[in-house]
């Protein structure tokens, strides 16, 4: 029951669309432009920088937020579970952000979403994760590419801490950490596989210091 009420606070967290709110407060559904999500790439590219940074640090920290939550309440009387509740609490703000219940389970790709959970889950794994990111983003201009490798190195990551103690948790408990990790993964990917279909053709969008439109990523 804890762990279904971790990913329900998670889930509720998750459903506050900060690029969605952000447009409509500028008098834009975020919906009805560029690719139509409501993650940072596409209120960046559709409402300019100030706007991507504002939904940026709203879908990170609602992450956070939860994560906070769920360790305010299970802490003291479920500490050997706690780093599972709050992979769980993170992952419910993951599928509240990609499949907002109110808005036809239709949001971003989860990204932010992700940082915020390597913020507050195990910071150590950001200066990676974040590091591939830039890079990669900085190389290629493909955002979709250094999104993925955000969750390939967490995941990655979250197997190399846990195996070697740094993260934690208790053998026990490794398990379903590691599950919760790879459903990241799996959704994360899959809701960039239009980005990968236009990688493999050539087609992909290009992140440029403008409004135009674009597939957004994030």
């Amino acid at each position: 029951m804890s762990g279904l009420f971790s990913l329900l606070i998670g889930y509720l967290f998750g459903l506050f669309q900060t690029g969605y709110i952000y447009g409509k407060y500028k008098k834009v559904d975020i919906r009805e432009h560029g690719s139509g999500n409501t993650g940072t790439t596409n209120t960046l590219r559709t409402l300019g920088w100030k706007a991507g940074a504002v939904t940026f640090i709203g879908d990170c920290g609602k992450a956070i937020l939860a994560i906070l939550v769920v360790w305010l309440l299970f802490h003291n009387s479920m500490p050997e579970q706690i780093k599972v509740l709050e992979m769980t609490a993170g992952l419910g703000t993951f599928l509240g952000h990609i499949f907002p219940c109110y808005m036809k389970f239709k949001g971003g790709k989860g990204i932010a979403c992700t940082v915020g959970v390597l913020i507050a889950f195990f910071p150590l794994m950001l200066p990676i994760s974040l590091g591939l990111f830039f890079v990669i983003v900085g190389i290629t201009r493909y955002v979709s590419v250094g999104s993925i490798a955000i969750l390939i190195s967490f995941y990655i990551q979250l197997l190399i801490f846990g195996q070697t103690g740094i993260l934690g948790v208790t053998a026990e408990y490794l398990p379903p950490v590691y599950i919760i990790g790879a459903v990241f993964i799996i959704f994360g990917i899959a809701k960039h596989k239009e980005n990968i279909k236009r990688l493999m053709n050539g087609t992909e969008n290009k992140l440029k210091l403008s409004k135009k439109q674009g597939e957004e990523t994030a």
